[in-house]
């Protein structure tokens, strides 16, 4: 199934139905008086979280969505019949977006929660409301309200616990594949990866889901190379894992690049707890690693962690490093005691 994102969606709510004009004629009823009942109400518009989904491809072959309109009021009193609604299924972690791309309408999250878009348009109301002491014949009735119809935007941001960060051919594919059962494709050459992957991770008996999305390079923000397009789906990790390539001659500028990208991008980003790991150790000897190490320990002020994903040298302890980071927001909310009164 081909990855999609961003899909750009036309919806428009039912139109009420409108009220009739009508008048009770029967045989022996000299005085029958207005009848006409009220149009149905306009269907709505709404946007669903599901399970099972993790791509907005289905929304590339359909982009109009229109729930019916409310039928039209009858006479004797009958109201026309409500339009049905009509739901847009969504993977869980979409933005809902207005037209301009920046308005966030809304966020699902959760599975099963739902978000009125566009809401129907109400039935107009027949000749018989319109009766009164002076006006005992009402000729008149009300239309029904139109239906709002509107354009916005669905992004998808997957939901991952880790996010990996990394020039291309970092090792970010390869160490996804060695900790999950996820099979990213890997090759010797830049940009393998195109889509982002998720991946269940599992250590110590406890399980997270990791992201990989494609490499960045200098620039990105600029829409070099891919783009930033897909760190939107690393911005709910709760903790970022950048992978730098030990093999590479500028390892503290291959570092500097990926921090200066991400701030380009979000500040917010920008302020999540990362794990840096200096990569393919086992094609390093001693001397070199220890320079290497030393540099980007130098140009980011904190400790770095060695690892080797062919190998799986290090892997271990870089999953754990990664689940002290998670482990809090797992917690369960400590709320109020049981029996104690709270306002």
């Amino acid at each position: 199934m081909k990855f999609l994102d961003l899909a750009k969606v036309y919806i428009r709510s039912g139109g009420g139905g409108a009220g009739c004009v009508s008048f009770r004629r029967e045989k022996f009823i000299e005085y029958g008086g207005p009848d006409g009942g009220d149009g149905g109400r306009g269907g709505d518009v709404w946007a669903e979280a599901v399970e099972g989904l993790n791509t907005l491809i289905d929304f590339r072959y359909q982009q109009h969505f229109f729930a019916k309109s409310g039928q039209h009021g009858m006479g004797s009193q009958m109201t026309g019949k409500s339009g049905d609604d009509i739901v847009l299924r969504v993977p869980v972690g979409t933005e809902i977006l207005d037209e301009d791309e920046e308005t966030v309408i809304a966020d699902v999250t959760e599975v099963g929660q739902r978000v009125l878009l566009a809401k129907g348009g109400n039935g107009g109301w027949g000749n018989l409301h319109f009766k009164t002491s002076t006006n005992r014949s009402p000729r008149n009735a009300n239309p029904g309200q139109e239906g709002v119809e509107r354009a916005i935007w669905l992004r998808l941001k997957l939901i991952a616990d880790a996010g990996l960060l990394g020039l291309p051919n970092a090792g970010k594919s390869t160490f996804l594949a060695a900790v999950s059962n996820a099979r990213p494709k890997i090759a010797d050459y830049p940009f393998t990866t195109l889509h982002p992957n998720l991946g269940v991770v599992g250590v110590d008996g406890r399980e997270f889901v990791m992201a990989d999305i494609p490499g960045l390079i200098e620039g990105a923000s600029e829409g070099r190379g891919l783009g930033d397009q897909f760190l939107g789906h690393v911005e709910r990790s709760n903790v970022l894992l950048h992978l730098v390539d030990g093999t590479s001659d500028t390892v503290a500028e291959d570092a500097r690049t990926i921090l200066t990208e991400l701030a380009a991008y979000s500040p917010v980003l920008m302020e999540k707890p990362r794990v840096t790991v200096l990569n393919k150790i086992d094609a390093l000897d001693d001397e070199t690693l220890a320079e290497r190490r030393a540099a980007l320990e130098a140009e980011l002020g904190h400790p770095v962690m060695l690892m080797s994903g062919v190998a799986k040298t290090g892997v271990v302890e870089v999953l754990r490093a990664l689940w002290t980071r998670i482990e809090p927001s797992r917690a369960p909310a400590t709320g109020a005691s049981e029996g104690t009164w709270q306002p």
